[in-house]
């Protein structure tokens, strides 16, 4: 299955070196990877191996939209399994729900989902708006997901709750997105999608608490919001083994986020290189 989730090239990338993630950012990527990867399983099912590995590496970018805070950039090794019932990449799992027939044309795909820290939390050294606020710690999150595949398009849709309680906040993904195969080897997917982030959530990252104010950053207590989000993805299959992947996601925020004290950005940007070996 897709979801959602990937990256906008600079040519300038950041300040800080490169540097092999940590275990709390290597979900940032993994998490497009999932998604991106699974179209790269799009041969019909009949030749498909009962079970998949594969191993590669990708190089990931993404600017979060705090005040001051450097470009993460971060190479990831990878390691995926996959058969009819599960799909694990790095450190997240998919469980396949058997997919509902439609038609001809249509079907209905079904997965609940877990993952660590896909979306990323900060430390106060991060940042000089962010010294003397508390750590915001990443976690598991976990859900569902659904897709409506049909000859026009895929609308998808995910729900995800923080299972690690740190922010016990929720999110929700709804959007569309369309698959071009150019030849035998290359595809090209465009998507957009709205995530609606609830009150818990956008507060645990974007808001400062009573103790966390100074004269240069008010309390600020952030409500739910929606972020508009749009995304773009090209695979090149040099063949069944080798595989390679671009993916450049970009999102508005809700006003709820972009009133926070913390931030200057009205958006946030990742890019996503990779390359697969599948055996």
């Amino acid at each position: 299955m897709r979801s959602t989730s990937v990256y906008t090239l600079r040519t300038t990338l950041s300040r800080r070196p490169f540097r092999p993630a940590g275990p709390a950012r290597r979900c940032l990527f993994a998490a497009a990877l999932i998604c991106a990867h699974a179209a790269l399983a799009q041969e019909p099912l009949g030749d498909k191996p009962d079970s998949t590995w594969g191993l590669g590496v990708g190089f990931g970018s993404k600017q979060k939209p705090y005040k001051g805070i450097d470009r993460d950039n971060e190479v990831l090794p990878l390691i995926e399994y996959e058969n009819r019932y599960i799909h694990v990449l790095g450190p997240a799992l998919e469980v396949k729900i058997p997919s509902i027939a439609l038609g001809e044309t249509q079907k209905l795909n079904l997965a609940l989902v877990a993952r660590y820290a896909i979306f990323g939390g900060y430390k106060p050294d991060d940042a000089p708006i962010l010294n003397g606020m508390a750590e915001r710690k990443d976690g598991v999150w976990a859900g569902a997901k659904a897709e409506w595949e049909n000859s026009l398009a895929t609308v998808f849709g995910e729900w995800l709750f923080d299972m690690s309680r740190n922010s016990k906040g929720q999110r929700l993904s709804l959007g569309l997105e369309r698959t071009w195969h150019l030849g035998h080897s290359f595809m090209l997917s465009p998507r957009v999608a709205a995530t609606w982030q609830d009150g818990k959530y956008n507060d645990y990252y974007f808001g400062v608490a009573d103790t966390e104010a100074t004269p240069g950053r008010a309390a600020y207590q952030a409500g739910s919001g929606v972020n508009a989000e749009l995304g773009l993805r090209a695979i090149y299959m040099l063949d069944q083994h080798h595989s390679f992947l671009a993916d450049a996601w970009a999102a508005s925020q809700s006003s709820a986020v972009k009133d926070s004290p913390l931030v200057d950005r009205r958006a946030e940007n990742r890019l996503l290189f990779a390359y697969v070996y599948r055996f």
